[in-house]
């Protein structure tokens, strides 16, 4: 039987376990890529495991989340950045240079390449036929010394695509109608494959925009093959002789199958507060905005930016309109430079940002107060730009830069002008964003970074309050948000642990704080973790005194961030059990490291209500091991010292 994409990709750097779905394996990692809001900790943790050099054949630290330098933390982050790659012999990507993974698509990519990155946008990298996985930072500092990756063989669910988009259609449109179809969860458990004569018509970076949000659908990861685009793509960028082909093979079979015709796509857009909840612009049409942005990983093309440009050519945004453009790179910047886009859109009233994340989450460009911003950004969740009563909408450049011309959301298919045929260039200006790995040399850390606290191992006996009850599909954001509030402290655990669950209850932090020591679990339901794979949505509570969190199912990157840092994650067996629970309810576990050595379901008791309720753990041995010693951290200090 032929082999499909993603099975010649997991077969090619299989070191441990059978590609069975639901079964562990064990795959070797050849990059990796972090970026600055998660990798002060990996940098933390390769210190701590004492890293001499790296085993992958590239990693890179990239700064890009957090380049706002309000004062002096920011800035020390970065050289502390800058000189861990000194250190560990990484590359460096500084701040300005762009976001992470467009850049390590122009710079780094290879077809056929594995990679585990700390961010979970990782799987964009999927775009140029590479096996790419979002995952917490501990995991990514266990890569760059050479173990290898562990997860669950997922599914693989074939998507073929036929037909070519139609005008004012692009392809933030195909990713927004599998989001319609299948939601935040539709995706868990697979790896996302597209196929078929479809692909003819999307470019490389038009899979980029795809692969990007299919961390949206809580999928593992998502691919293309690496065919003639992705080889033009490579030539433009001086790298042709990286190249190789990748398909899948004429008889190759899929677990779960879907189809989209994409001549039959109209605009879509996601409405607040979930990348999930989308619908056709049409219905949304004429509601009055305020900002609209272009840019971010989701669309992060010279395309996405130069037909924004082509369609405001001569025109003005509104007046109540802020219209903001965050390029994607440097050298994406210098072309819109070079080929007079960016006089069109400065002309248009647009404001130019530097080239990063920026305001996808919450550096900068908040919105006003319940009123609506369109984004091409991959998410919404509720206060992740940076405004609590937000209404982020997320969209393609063509509905973002049509909206702006016209002050209310606008289906750009009404615009009064020809769609603008923009092509692939033949040839672009290369400029140099990266660092190669340099001089060796110590840690430069300032007065805000500190070191990992340390975890004790789980005691045999939990007990202790719900301190909080939440519902369907909270985010890490909600856990623990970005922002430039936030961000700069998170190379410093206690100070950065004050924000948690902020977004969801303000007074959480400080009663966590009196059950620090004793002890406190959380309760929640379906998803819970979706979103970011930053694992200071899992250091914070743990640092906090959390325990066990009980859910009805989790987002996989949080789940395994849980688990690395000693929280015990819980899943409800009967759902219903979910309603019995009052938040303050006091729950006692017993027998806790017999139940986890030896069982995987047993039962929780609420002392409060005097009632029990069977709960499962589903960990595999590795997840077992690293429960049991506190964290994964305290095994690989023990293997690595």
């Amino acid at each position: 039987m032929g082999k499909n994409v993603a099975q010649k990709l997991i077969e090619s750097h299989l070191v441990e376990g059978e590609m069975v779905p639901g079964k562990e394996i064990g795959i070797k990692i050849d990059h990796t890529l972090t970026q600055d809001a998660t990798g002060t900790m990996v940098m933390l943790e390769l210190e701590a495991m004492g890293l001499k050099e790296p085993k992958t054949e590239v990693s890179c630290q990239y700064v890009d989340h957090n380049i706002i330098q309000n004062d002096y933390k920011n800035p020390d982050d970065h050289l502390f950045l800058w000189s861990s790659t000194r250190k560990f012999g990484l590359w460096f990507s500084k701040a300005g240079n762009g976001v992470s993974h467009p850049v390590h698509m122009e710079k780094l990519g290879v077809p056929g390449k594995t990679m585990v990155g700390s961010d979970s946008h990782t799987p964009a990298a999927g775009s140029l036929g590479m096996l790419a996985i979002g995952t917490g930072g501990l995991e990514v500092a266990l890569a760059i010394a050479g173990e290898p990756f562990y997860i669950n063989m997922p599914k693989i669910m074939g998507v073929k695509l036929t037909g070519k988009l139609p005008d004012w259609v692009s392809a933030k449109d195909v990713i927004l109608e599998m989001l319609r179809r299948h939601d935040v969860s539709g995706g868990v458990g697979k790896i996302i494959e597209y196929y078929g004569p479809g692909l003819d018509n999307l470019s490389a970076m038009d899979r980029h925009v795809i692969t990007n949000m299919g961390a949206e659908l809580g999928a593992t990861t998502s691919v293309f093959p690496s065919d003639k685009e992705t080889k033009r793509f490579m030539e433009l960028h001086g790298r042709g002789k990286d190249w190789l082909e990748l398909k899948a093979d004429p008889d190759a079979t899929y677990d779960e199958h879907e189809e989209i015709d994409l001549s039959k796509l109209v605009p879509l857009i996601a409405c607040p507060t979930s990348p999930g909840n989308v619908v056709p612009v049409s219905e949304v049409a004429g509601k009055p905005i305020f900002q609209s942005m272009i840019g971010s990983s989701a669309n992060p093309g010279m395309r996405d930016f130069a037909i924004a440009a082509m369609i405001i050519e001569g025109r003005k945004s509104q007046d109540q309109v802020s219209f903001d453009i965050n390029p994607s790179s440097r050298q994406i910047l210098e072309n819109l430079t070079a080929g007079g886009y960016l006089n069109s859109l400065i002309r248009s009233g647009a404001r130019i940002h530097q080239a990063g994340c920026n305001g996808c989450i919450g550096m900068g460009q908040a919105p006003a107060s319940g009123k609506i911003s369109l984004r091409t950004n991959p998410r919404n969740f509720p206060g992740r730009s940076g405004t609590k009563e937000d209404q982020v909408y997320l969209c393609s450049p063509e509905t973002a830069v049509a909206s702006a011309i016209t002050g209310v959301i606008t289906d750009p298919r009404t615009l009064d002008m020809p769609y603008p045929k923009y092509k692939e260039p033949k040839k672009i200006e290369l400029v140099d964003e990266l660092s190669p790995p340099g001089e060796k040399m110590e840690l430069i850390m300032g007065p805000n970074i500190k070191p990992l606290p340390s975890f004790e191992k789980l005691e045999d006996h939990i007990e202790g309050p719900v301190l909080l009850k939440m519902g369907d599909n909270i985010s890490t954001d909600e856990i623990l948000p970005a922002g430039t509030k936030v961000l700069p402290f998170r190379s410093n655990i206690p100070e950065i642990s004050k924000f948690t669950f902020g977004q969801v209850d303000e007074s959480y932090y400080d009663r966590a704080m009196k059950l620090q020591k004793s002890g406190s679990l959380l309760v929640g339901g379906s998803n819970y973790g979706q979103g970011s794979s930053r694992e200071h949505a899992a250091i914070s509570p743990r640092y906090l005194g959390v325990k066990a969190v009980i859910v009805k199912s989790y987002a996989r990157i949080h789940r395994k961030n849980l688990c690395n840092f000693g929280i015990l994650p819980l899943t409800f067996v009967n759902p219903s059990d979910h309603d019995k629970i009052s938040q303050e309810d006091v729950i006692e576990i017993k027998d806790v490291r017999k139940h986890i050595e030896k069982d995987n379901e047993f039962e929780i008791f609420n002392k409060t209500k005097n009632e029990s309720y069977k709960v499962a753990h589903n960990l595999t041995q590795r997840e077992r091991n690293s429960i049991l010693a506190g964290s994964l951290i305290n095994i690989a200090l023990e293997k690595h010292k």
